[in-house]
């Protein structure tokens, strides 16, 4: 159902999708809506804002692309009681790709990249025309995880000003350029108790930490990308501290067919570190699937 529909080239449409159990997943969407559908999942901690570069560039090439904000993150619903475990956020995906229709590709990224996967991989299996998994395969690198756990909890009673919360992420990030403009960066925020805080369920941060390392999950993650029967593209960050040279090659010679592309210059946030050439990255792997049925 669509909540404010914007004239062409003015900017997303928003609208809001019926997640599981009733959630609603508030979202952006761009292009025509004629076009083969292209879902934007972004990861843990993250909003629908996370793609605000990539959704236009992706939409002016042929697709109609939505990026709906994660359970528990931005403007769609957060759990009353905290549930955040990842077979929900699949379950997510499962009904926002049954509503869409159409067979879209998944782009993940992290916990979007899981969700998707599983979703795709796992009875009951989401009808998906390929994966792009951003910088998640189906192990991390703890080291990785742990410095985004420490990041994302380490002011838990918020910023004083969006500034504060800018040299935060520049501390997190020193290898990408602190912009000029952080009316991005606002947009992750919300001012509440005249402080400002990180617009997800605080929540989170205990289902991520618990992630880590769990008995099995490789396993599992690398049987749904077996079952899944799409094509996969693994687009890694080079610089990744999460999924490292030898984890994103464990994965490619596990999966029969999966792809693979390094993003040079580009850690584990790949679309917000180099959103140009992630973007120059996955087009021909899009392209090559753009006529599969």
């Amino acid at each position: 159902m669509a909540l404010a529909a914007g004239a062409p080239g003015s900017g997303p449409r928003t609208r809001r999708f019926a997640g599981f159990g009733g959630v609603l997943l508030a979202a952006d969407v761009w292009g025509d809506e004629s076009s083969p559908p292209l879902v934007l999942l972004h990861g843990g901690g993250q909003t629908r804002w996370a793609w605000g570069q990539a959704g236009p560039r992706l939409a002016a090439l042929g697709w109609r692309v939505v990026a709906p904000d994660l359970r528990g993150h931005g403007d769609s619903g957060w759990s009353t009681e905290g549930a955040y475990d990842l077979d929900l956020f699949a379950e997510d995906v499962r009904a926002l790709v049954s509503e869409l229709g159409g067979r879209p590709v998944l782009v993940g990224a992290s916990l979007g990249g899981l969700s998707s996967l599983l979703a795709a991989g796992e009875t009951p299996r989401a009808v998906v025309r390929a994966l792009v998994l951003v910088d998640v395969a189906h192990r991390p690198d703890p080291t990785g995880v742990r410095r985004i756990t420490k990041f994302m909890g380490g002011q838990p009673n918020g910023f004083e000003s969006v500034e504060e919360a800018a040299a935060a992420v520049s501390a997190y990030l020193p290898h990408r350029p602190r912009p000029d403009d952080q009316e991005g960066l606002r947009n992750n925020l919300r001012f509440r108790g005249r402080r400002w805080v990180w617009h997800w369920d605080p929540r989170l941060l205990d289902r991520f930490a618990g992630r880590i390392d769990r008995p099995g999950a490789a396993e599992r993650h690398l049987a749904a990308a077996r079952h899944a029967n799409v094509p996969i593209l693994l687009a890694r960050g080079k610089i990744s501290d999460v999924v490292s040279n030898d984890i994103a090659a464990e994965f490619c010679a596990s999966v029969p067919g999966a792809q693979r592309v390094d993003v040079a210059n580009a850690g584990h946030m790949v679309a917000g570190d180099q959103n140009e050439h992630f973007i120059d990255a996955i087009v021909p792997f899009l392209t090559s699937i753009r006529g599969v049925p």
